[in-house]
């Protein structure tokens, strides 16, 4: 086991390459670990960052005004209490459930079927480059009802703000084009919203510029933010959470063949993958107040980063947690994309992610589309594989190879 000392630095080139062999040393030895390079403090354990996350008083969502809201070009639902809120994140939730879900479930599978069709007579497909990141744009765009055709632009200043969001560190000329980013974004945005309040239809911005708050119709700023807000949220995880689902299933051959013979076992799978590989790492509150995690005293004021990879492989809270297991007891399909979820891949508490049941939906949907595409499903010869990312992370690629569906065989027209 790797000691997280004194020269140990969550920042280092050395975690990056492998965080969670330095999991269960954070957890045991340094369970509140301190850089001082960006004057934060990172939590590990299971009920440390599960304390932070629900105790919404002691540890805000403060440092989104410096973190997010510059690129978010406004405030962004984690930013907001009490009635304001309650309200907005119920018209964003009724974007992603009920009637909304089912016509967004037909895009997806549209979607899918499109992005793969090109690949199966080839037989190989690079699951995060090819389809996923493409994928994960497209989708999100039908739910707002922006125009596909512009979806690579989009991905570009997706990408921007993406960045500036999950940068620990992030020098000037990449903060400036972060910027240059969003402000682009919210250029391309304006005009949309003005038409949809003047000719509003079934989609996510029409909602957002019909919905009032306290009497009063959100603003373009309001609106902007919420739109982008769901862009980041709704694409980010999306491509890196299939991916790894076909990496663990394709490393677990039983359980793959398992899965191939009943799908219902799928929601299972996604719901270990979250936990086992969650897409968000890092989630930051501040703490209002000093606070004691494992005898160390965070100081009123103090950035914390919980590290959610960290808390999902804890023994205290799963059994043999660094094994992927689809049936394990202490998962529970059922809430694991609800609030009362064990694991802590979305959040927990009152800023847990909107689009938890939406992600759901969208993998699921994906997953039992693409597993009887991709007969005997295997890494490419002399693939190398490869994780990237310290705030969100994922497979850099995945490149697959499977037995090639000819013409008229794709079942998928």
């Amino acid at each position: 086991m790797p000691l997280v000392g004194s020269g140990f630095s969550v920042l280092s080139e050395d975690f990056a390459a492998a965080p969670y062999r330095y999991f269960a040393p954070l957890r045991e030895q340094a369970p509140v670990h301190y850089e001082p390079a960006i004057d934060s403090y990172f939590v590990s354990r299971h009920q440390d960052v599960k304390r932070v996350l629900t105790d919404h008083e002691a540890f805000t969502t403060e440092m989104l005004q410096v973190r997010a809201e510059p690129v978010m070009r406004g405030p962004v639902l984690a930013q907001m209490t009490g009635a304001e809120h309650t309200a907005k994140r119920k018209i964003v939730v009724r974007g992603f459930t009920g009637q909304a879900l089912q016509d967004q479930i037909r895009a997806i599978r549209t979607n899918a079927a499109d992005l793969i069709a090109p690949f199966l007579p080839r037989g190989r497909v690079d699951l995060v480059n090819d389809f996923g990141k493409p994928f994960a744009v497209l989708v999100t765009l039908d739910i707002l009802g922006l125009d596909t055709k512009d979806w690579q632009q989009v991905a570009a200043w997706n990408s921007g703000i993406t960045e500036f969001i999950t940068s620990i560190v992030l020098p000037p000329e990449r903060r400036r084009h972060c910027l240059d980013c969003a402000e682009q974004l919210e250029a391309y945005l304006v005009p949309v919203i003005e038409h949809r309040r003047r000719h509003p239809g079934d989609d996510l911005i029409s909602k957002l510029c019909t919905a009032e708050f306290d009497g009063i119709a959100m603003s373009n700023r309001d609106v902007t933010a919420l739109i982008i807000n769901v862009l980041v949220a709704a694409s980010e995880p999306a491509d890196k959470t299939l991916a790894y689902l076909f990496k663990h299933l394709i490393d677990h051959p039983e359980q793959m063949a398992r899965i191939r013979r009943d799908p219902s076992l799928l929601p299972a799978a996604i719901a270990e993958t979250l936990r086992y590989t969650p897409p968000v790492q890092l989630i930051p509150r501040q703490a209002e107040r000093e606070a004691v995690f494992a005898g160390t005293t965070v100081p009123a004021g103090a950035t914390v980063f919980c590290m959610i990879g960290a808390a999902n492989r804890d023994p205290d809270a799963f059994t043999a947690p660094d094994t992927f297991d689809i049936d394990r007891a202490d998962l529970g399909t059922a809430r694991s994309f609800t609030a009362a979820a064990q694991h802590l891949a979305f959040g927990t508490g009152l800023h847990q992610c909107v689009g938890a049941a939406f992600a759901r939906a969208e993998i699921e949907t994906v997953a039992a589309m693409l597993l009887p595409l991709l007969d005997q499903v295997r890494y490419s010869p002399g693939f190398d594989y490869r994780e990237t990312g310290l705030y969100t992370r994922g497979p850099a690629s995945l490149s697959l190879d499977f037995t090639p569906v000819h013409e008229g065989g794709t079942g998928l027209g």
